[in-house]
Formats: C-alpha cells, sequence, structure tokens
C-alpha cells in the first residue's frame, strides 16, 4: 500500500468524497425515501418543513458534506493504518466502518431528530434509505482508496 503524504490525503479526500456522493445519488434515486436525506439538511438549516425545505441548497449540502466525508474518510484510513501497524484491506475496512456509523449516526441524531415537518411513521424509513446510501458511499470510497493506494 501507498502511505499517502498529507498533501495528497488533502486532494484526493474531496475527490474521493464527490465521486462517492455521485454513487449515493444512484442508490438514493431508487429508494423511497432516499432523497429526503438531503432536505432534512435544508430543513434543519432554514427551519422550514422537509418538504419545503429548498432544493437547491439540499443539493449544496449534500455534495458539501459528501466532498468532506471523502477528506474524513482518508484521514481515517491513514489513522486506522497508524493503529493497525498495516496498510491493507483491513485498514480500509476499519475506516469504512468508523465511517459508515459515523453517517448513519450523526445523520440519525443530530439533523433528522431536528427537521420538522416529518410524521414518526416516516423516520424509520428515512433512517433505513439514509443508511443504505451510507453504504453504498462507504463501498465507493473504499474502493477508489484501495485502488488509489495500491491495496
Amino acid at each position: 500500500m501507498t502511505t499517502l503524504s498529507l498533501l495528497a490525503g488533502v486532494a484526493l479526500g474531496p475527490v474521493v468524497g464527490l465521486v462517492a456522493t455521485l454513487a449515493m445519488d444512484a442508490a438514493m434515486a431508487r429508494l423511497p425515501e432516499g432523497t429526503t436525506a438531503p432536505k432534512v439538511a435544508a430543513s434543519v438549516l432554514t427551519d422550514t418543513p422537509v418538504d419545503d425545505a429548498p432544493e437547491r441548497l439540499a443539493t449544496w449540502v449534500h455534495y458539501v458534506a459528501g466532498g468532506g466525508s471523502g477528506l474524513l474518510f482518508v484521514g481515517l484510513v491513514a489513522a486506522t493504518g497508524r493503529l493497525l501497524g498495516t496498510g491493507s484491506l483491513l485498514t480500509v475496512a476499519v475506516a469504512g466502518v468508523a465511517l459508515f456509523v459515523l453517517m448513519v449516526g450523526f445523520f440519525a441524531l443530530v439533523p433528522l431528530p431536528r427537521a420538522s415537518g416529518l410524521p414518526r411513521q416516516r423516520l424509520g424509513p428515512i433512517r433505513r434509505d439514509w443508511a443504505v446510501s451510507a453504504a453504498a458511499y462507504v463501498v465507493v470510497a473504499a474502493a477508489i482508496v484501495a485502488i488509489a493506494t495500491g491495496i
């Protein structure tokens, strides 16, 4: 495995995140509540009901968060490699699980409970569809990092 320099990691992270976000978009489009998650974020930011949240803001927040999550993932891979003392598929897998837990946990605990206009019966399906979308993101991000580092 090629160890990434700090500069390479900072450059690679947002690219990984944006490509993984595009893959996530494909998964979200196929899920009943898949496209609701970005609207939840826009709803919280604008204090409007989810269904009335600005679409443009939802898209913007979605891609900025996706790029930032890519940066976080590359950092997690580097930190996990140092902790495990190895640069292997295990390193990428452990970092992927950590990112998945962070993505799903953050969404379920921070913006989702603060969003307005959502009946309780939609919360479970929104969480489930977000978890599926986050899994698609992590799988693609992990594949890109593994390829980029020669695993």
